[in-house]
Parts: C-alpha cells; sequence; structure tokens
C-alpha cells in the first residue's frame, strides 16, 4: 500500500541471489515510479533507472547534466512503491572519485539494489552515439576503489560499465573490464556491443555477471532473451523502451486531439480509470480511512 512490504536490504539479498544462481534477469527500465508497479504486475525480476530517461524526463539531453540528488530523489520515490530489486544509471559518479563515493552513499540510502558507474568524460552522452571519449584505465580504477570504499551494505551491487568498445576495440574494453573487476566491481556492463560474436568473446573473458543492453536504435543487434542465455549472460536490459512506448502514444493521442477535436476516437487505447485505481490499491488505503474508497465508478470506466 504506501510503502512496499520489503526492505532494501532484503531485496538487496534476493538480486544477489538470483546473479548468483545463474538465471537471466530481464530489467525493464521504468518512466516512473507507478511504472515499476507495472513491471513488477509484469512479472520481470528485476526494475531498472536510465540515466537517459531520467534525464529526458526533465527535458534535458543524455549528457550529464543531472545530479546525483536528482536521481536519488526519483530513485527513493520508485523504490518505495516495488518489491523489485532496482539498478540505476549513476553515469560517471558525477564528479571525481570522492563524488562516486558520495553518489554511492546517495544510491544506498534511497533503498536501491545497485548502480552501475561508467568510463566516459565529462560531459558523458549516450553509449550508442558516435564521438565519445573514455577516461584513462588508471582514472576509472580509483573512481570504482572510491565507490568500493564508499560502500556499507556488501549486498548493494557496484557494476562497471565501459564504453571502450566504440573507441578503443573489443580487446581494449575487454582488458578495461578485467581491470574494474581487479579494482572491485562486482560486474560488468560493456556497452555498444558490435555482434553476437562480441557477446560471447566478453562472456569467455569475463568470470562475473554481465549485462547486455538492448536498446532499440542502437549500434548492437536486438538478441532475443534466449540467445542471451545461452550466450551466458545474466542481466538483459531494455532501459528506454517504456518512454518510447508512452511518449509514442502521446505524441499520437495529440494528433488525433487537434485533427478531431475530441478525445473520444482514443478512449480503446487508455487505460481505464478502474484499471489505474487497481494500480493505485485504492482499496487498501480503505483499510486507513473508510471515507477513501466510498464511491462506485460509473459503468465503462
Amino acid at each position: 500500500m504506501l510503502h512496499t512490504r520489503t526492505t532494501p536490504a532484503e531485496r538487496r539479498r534476493l538480486f544477489r541471489e538470483q546473479l548468483a544462481a545463474g538465471s537471466l534477469l530481464r530489467m525493464p527500465g521504468v518512466l516512473n515510479p507507478l511504472s515499476a508497479r507495472l513491471v513488477q504486475e509484469a512479472g520481470f525480476e528485476a526494475a531498472y533507472l536510465s540515466g537517459a530517461v531520467l534525464a529526458a524526463d526533465l527535458g534535458l539531453p543524455d549528457i550529464g547534466l543531472t545530479t546525483s540528488t536528482e536521481i536519488a530523489a526519483r530513485a527513493q520515490q520508485t523504490t518505495r512503491v516495488t518489491d523489485l530489486p532496482v539498478l540505476i544509471d549513476a553515469d560517471t559518479g558525477f564528479g571525481e572519485p570522492m563524488n562516486a563515493a558520495r553518489t554511492v552513499q546517495l544510491l544506498e540510502d534511497a533503498g536501491l539494489a545497485g548502480l552501475h558507474l561508467e568510463d566516459q568524460v565529462n560531459p558523458k552522452r549516450c553509449g550508442h552515439l558516435d564521438g565519445k571519449t573514455v577516461v584513462p584505465r588508471d582514472e576509472m580504477t580509483r573512481r570504482l576503489r572510491a565507490a568500493v570504499d564508499a560502500r556499507r551494505d556488501p549486498h548493494f551491487l557496484l557494476m562497471a560499465r565501459t564504453d571502450a568498445r566504440a573507441v578503443e576495440g573489443l580487446a581494449a574494453a575487454v582488458d578495461r573490464a578485467r581491470a574494474y573487476v581487479d579494482a572491485g566491481a562486482d560486474a560488468i556492463f560493456p556497452e555498444a556491443l558490435a555482434d553476437e560474436r562480441e557477446f560471447a568473446a566478453f562472456r569467455e573473458a569475463v568470470d562475473v555477471p554481465l549485462l547486455a543492453n538492448m536498446t532499440e536504435f542502437g549500434k548492437g543487434p536486438l538478441l532475443t532473451t534466449h540467445t542471451l542465455r545461452d550466450l551466458g549472460y545474466n542481466i538483459v536490459l531494455y532501459p528506454v523502451t517504456l518512454q518510447r512506448l508512452a511518449l509514442g502514444a502521446v505524441e499520437d493521442g495529440l494528433r488525433t486531439l487537434a485533427a478531431e477535436g475530441t478525445q473520444h476516437s482514443l478512449l480503446p487505447r487508455m487505460q481505464t480509470r478502474s484499471r489505474l485505481y487497481e494500480l493505485l490499491r485504492y482499496e487498501g488505503y480503505a483499510a486507513f480511512d473508510s471515507a477513501v474508497l466510498d464511491f462506485t465508478l460509473p459503468p465503462g470506466t
């Protein structure tokens, strides 16, 4: 009801157990807290907060303009309403190693199951765009060591993302991933791999959980869960899928409303009032105050 019934510590342990079991965790990116509840109801194993989605929600490009406190606030709002483990995109840690350390503690306090830090320079950019630049490997390892030192809950997952494939090539990206594991990373996110062969090469070279990013309109192929399980990946990420679906529907609806002067033809495509109230768990709140649910919905709403 008001809050999820599980604690952050329980969700972190669950996340670790799921990764240790060797199964593939499906992780859609949520666009707001209520959509996290939908992800849970749909049967997914975990949820994700994308830096690109958070930036776009604020009307900003994904170039490092958001702050650690902004993403921590959205994270806390999200973890309040779902029993799923939630992983968040912490960009480059929002500054120097000391900033990365503070970011870890802010996001621990927000109830997350883990985060990933990347090795791009500031200002960063979307991992599937050209023109990226990565920091020297030693600089990223300092960033990771600071994050490890700052972590208080040993179950909080620290994942390292490397964007080096598009900048320095596959072999260099693998070398960086190994160095990041040595620096304390619990898992690796190899960004913008080109094809199935490269996904396989990363799995063969790195002996920690791996994340496969299945973002639309990106550099790599959209591999199926069956293929990723066979490749030995542990997490499949759909970071911006829900936002793209939602905004596409909003744009189409606005065009229809402008052209027709009424939303009548859009009604079959809308979530009903009754479904929204079910998702918001109106009935449960009546346990606190019977006046909350003392109405009858009109037919068909």
